[in-house]
């Protein structure tokens, strides 16, 4: 579906209650799919479905269609957001914890006591089983009084589950689970009371492999517990794996402060951050946390905001200086100005961005989930031929009965369904703490594929800010004496050009002189009088048009190394040239340098003159600079790179870069540049510094490396131990415990991405 179509969409969000498998996600998913006009993608990892539906179709519409497919829904809204009566919005967006069950820590809590019940009363049973030895008179009896509550009481969510799933005609991972556990003690109950299981001294040997011969004389109660207690271990350090994965999201909305002092008829009133509205002012003591985002109008100081751009040094603020809500002021006493709340805030932004990211899908996964669908059912089936194939061959049921359990518990794909969006979760997470916010997952695929990265420069290889690079008096004239003649004429200028060099002059003299008759000459230049003498400061072909001398200029422009050339004239004659220039970042050319040993052919593209852009692009060490470039042009020139074969990254960060980031195959917007710029990209760069590209890029491609590393190792253990566990090389026990450890891995292998560390630090 296409941005344009969606625009015409509503969007909603709704948090999913009962899922306890990637299949079943994929049966929510696709009982929403069904609705007309109704586009749906949910996410196991967090619980969340979000759909793109015409206004006709209302949310309770959209949770009565959850609810016919089994499960629960409520709608969640977006973080930041509010309803329109609401009073004014804090700038701390809804936690999704907040927003989830209020039981669920109540439901992580039930899952750790029905575990830890089973495994007391599974353990005895595991060892009777296994250690023939310890096997004394009536054990057997002991261990169904054992095994029993485990498979009633602690295997219920599974047996729920598969009955909600019968009731709808589908079958997910619970249903193999509980016609696991459920056909291995049934099994045991009818060896125990009609069998010869349950005579007095009988011994039961532990195997690995096949069961017993004897059909009469087979339990599998160490089975039904085992199991049983594998799989809810699996599910609880998964659950609480994934609520770790999420850590990094919840501490970026915790950032916000709780209360504020509201500065009102000149009285301080302590308040929620709820009533603070825009254009109020809010009084900011050292220690506390920025309400939200506004302007400092009073005091200094300095306010850190690690948390939000993972920059370690504090920036000082002072008057006129912008604060974001979630910094913590480390300094003195501030009052500021709020200009945003709610979801308008960057904190608000910033948390909508990443769980837009963490909701989505990635090419990988929507293979994974399609997967999914189908595999339950034809496990199913397998296991019956299993059954029956064994049965025939050897004329053993209780082998057969032991190969069909086998694969029936083995082929439960949970680690499938958990690869990408757990490490989704965490890459994501880790990025916003370090100022890095990755759009989609599919931005994760167009990170690996990258190879030339083209760098504005304006803003982002440079810091934006003009400022005199270098004087050339001419003539006996000094330097002193030159920035005291423009410095006086340009001081009535706007232009940032003349505002550079009267800024300049401004350091270096404590006053500078009146200027009379001032002129400004449309861009090209201006004059005026200083103390008498006429004074003309422009572009050098503007003195030759005035008709002035300007011997020694053409040796002036050669001596110059870049900048942008002011000619200054007294009395009709050429003083001189101010070299004007744009100043490089100190961290430029080291982040060029990363991005050269990522792989990465950097490209300078400017609508500066060739001469200044050829300037900064030895000073940041690179070779390619495309000059003198319209706003209009540089979608043109991006495309251009991309059709010589090159896969082409942008890095921009005003509004005449949006267009560009839009076409480029990978578009980074500095998040110190403008809206359009952020809105137009893939990555957003919280701080200004160009190293955090870098960053960007790695921590995309560990993400990616860590998905695919998950999907490598959960579609292997699939496809090698069906096979094994068909052949009867592998005891049910030890299929549950396999395939309870095989998600474990997965969710735990996506939590190394929170020690991904930042090469700015």
């Amino acid at each position: 579906m296409t941005d344009q179509t969606r625009s015409d969409l509503q969007r909603t969000e709704l948090e999913i209650g009962g899922m306890t498998c990637a299949s079943c996600a994929a049966r929510v998913e696709k009982r929403l799919n069904r609705l007309e006009g109704a586009t749906a993608s949910v996410n196991y990892a967090t619980e969340k479905a979000r759909i793109f539906a015409p206004p006709t179709l209302s949310v309770p519409e959209l949770i009565a269609a959850v609810e016919q497919a089994g499960y629960s829904a409520q709608e969640l809204r977006p973080a930041g957001s509010r309803p329109e009566s609401a009073a004014p919005a804090s700038a701390v967006p809804e936690s999704p914890e907040d927003a989830r069950d209020p039981s669920a820590a109540h439901g992580l809590a039930a899952m750790r006591q029905r575990l830890v019940v089973s495994a007391l009363l599974s353990a005895p049973v595991i060892v009777l089983a296994m250690v023939p030895a310890l096997q004394f008179t009536f054990w057997q009896w002991l261990s169904l009084t054992l095994a029993a509550p485990v498979v009633v009481w602690g295997a219920a969510p599974f047996h729920r589950a598969a009955w909600t799933n019968l009731r709808h005609g589908a079958a997910t991972m619970d249903t193999l689970i509980s016609m696991g556990t459920i056909a291995a003690f049934t099994w045991s109950l009818w060896a125990l009371f009609l069998g010869s299981a349950g005579r007095p001294g009988m011994s039961h040997p532990f195997s690995l492999t096949l069961g017993s011969a004897d059909p009469s004389g087979a339990l599998y109660l160490e089975v039904a517990a085992g199991v049983t207690t594998f799989i809810l271990a699996g599910r609880y350090f998964e659950l609480r794996a994934r609520r770790n994965a999420g850590a990094a999201l919840r501490a970026l909305l915790d950032l916000g402060a709780k209360d504020v002092t509201i500065l009102h008829g000149g009285q301080e009133i302590r308040r929620p951050v709820s009533e603070l509205a825009v254009g109020e002012e809010f009084v900011l003591r050292p220690g506390e946390t920025v309400a939200t985002d506004g302007e400092v109008i009073e005091g200094r100081s300095a306010v850190d905001v690690s948390m939000l751009t993972g920059e370690p040094v504090p920036a000082e603020v002072e008057v006129g200086d912008a604060v974001v809500g979630g910094a913590v002021n480390v300094g003195g006493r501030l009052v500021v100005r709020a200009t945003r709340v709610g979801a308008d805030t960057q904190l608000a932004r910033i948390a909508a961005l990443v769980e837009e990211a963490q909701n989505g899908k990635a090419a990988a996964q929507r293979l994974a989930d399609r997967i999914s669908a189908v595999f339950v059912p034809i496990v199913i089936l397998l296991a019956l031929a299993t059954l029956i194939a064994w049965w025939a061959l050897t004329g053993e049921p209780a082998s057969a009965f032991t190969a069909a359990v086998a694969v029936l518990i083995i082929a439960c794909p949970c680690a499938l369904g958990l690869a990408t969006p757990t490490a989704l979760l965490v890459g994501t997470g880790r990025g916003a703490q370090l100022g890095i916010l990755i759009r989609g997952p599919e931005v994760l695929e167009s990170t690996r594929a990258v190879d030339t990265v083209v760098l504005d420069k304006t803003g982002t290889v440079t810091t934006g800010a003009m400022s005199v690079r270098a004087v050339h008096p001419l003539h006996g004239t000094d330097e002193a004496e030159l920035l005291r003649l423009a410095g006086a004429v340009e001081h009535a200028s706007e232009h940032p050009i003349g505002a550079a060099v009267a800024r300049a002059a401004r350091e270096r003299l404590d006053v500078l002189p009146a200027v009379t008759g001032f002129e400004n000459l449309a861009g090209r230049g201006v004059r005026g009088s200083v103390e008498g003498v006429p004074v003309l400061v422009g572009r050098p072909d503007v003195l030759r048009e005035q008709g002035w001398d300007v011997t020694g200029l053409e040796d002036l422009l050669a001596a110059c190394q870049g900048g942008t050339v002011i000619a200054v004239g007294a009395e009709g004659r050429l003083l001189g040239a101010i070299e004007v220039g744009d100043t490089v970042k100190a961290t430029s050319a080291e982040a060029v340098r990363m991005l050269r040993a990522l792989g990465l052919t950097p490209v300078l593209l400017t609508g500066d003159s060739r001469r200044a852009a050829e300037q900064v692009a030895r000073e940041v060490g690179i070779e390619e600079v495309i000059a003198e470039v319209l706003p209009a042009e540089k979608v043109a020139h991006v495309r251009r790179l991309q059709e010589s074969g090159r896969v082409v990254a942008m890095v921009g960060d005003g509004v005449n870069d949006a267009a560009a980031l839009a076409a480029a195959d990978l578009g980074l917007a500095m998040g110190t540049g403008t809206d359009a710029a952020i809105e137009a990209s893939d990555l957003t760069l919280v701080r200004g510094d160009l190293r955090a590209a870098a960053d960007a890029v790695r921590l995309s491609r560990r993400t990616l490396g860590t998905i695919k590393g998950n999907l490598f190792w959960a579609f292997a253990y699939n496809v090698a131990a069906i096979p094994v566990a068909a052949l009867g090389l592998l005891n049910p026990m030890i299929a549950g415990a396999a395939m309870a450890l095989s998600s474990v891995f997965v969710v735990t292998n996506s939590l190394r991405l929170r020690r991904f560390r930042s090469a700015l630090r």
